[in-house]
């Protein structure tokens, strides 16, 4: 089953590659890797659940972020690529805005991890990963994350 097809039998359509907020490449090659820049938990443009984790965002909305974000990352690797099959997920490093204390940035980060799980397949969606709490994200988000992509020779 290709990438396409996981993906329409789990009723999601990627979005388009959102445009970067500054001078950088939304996702580059080198070699057998892609990296992914850093994609916001953006939807139509506006950023999903603004704000932090433990100030008004709760968990629930904290993984969809975490998912939406997961969705444009794969969108930005689809534009470079023209198509994610063999694409595996090498790590994803995610960026977690919440209050001090707030310990429970790998929950969030699941929903972009599960994505990923679900439209590439447990053997190539799920790879190392790191969850890091931040005061503040870009353009409010409550999360960001990237991904570094093997994609073969």
């Amino acid at each position: 089953m290709t990438v396409a097809q996981r993906l329409a039998a789990l009723g999601i359509a990627l979005p388009p590659p959102a445009a970067p907020l500054a001078l950088y490449r939304a996702a580059t090659r080198a070699g057998a890797l892609v990296y992914v820049s850093g994609q916001l938990a953006t939807r139509d443009g506006k950023v999903l659940h603004p704000g932090r984790l433990g100030a008004g965002v709760s968990m629930e909305q904290g993984r969809e972020a975490a998912r939406a974000a997961a969705l444009n990352a794969l969108a930005a690797a689809q534009a470079l690529l023209g198509s994610l099959d063999g694409v595996r997920v090498v790590r994803l490093t995610g960026y977690v805005a919440c209050e001090p204390g707030f310990t429970e940035q790998p929950q969030v980060l699941n929903g972009a991890s599960e994505l990923l799980r679900d439209a590439l397949g447990e053997e190539a969606g799920v790879g190392a990963r790191v969850a890091i709490g931040v005061v503040a994200l870009p353009a409010g988000s409550p999360v960001e994350l990237d991904l570094i992509l093997d994609v073969g020779a």
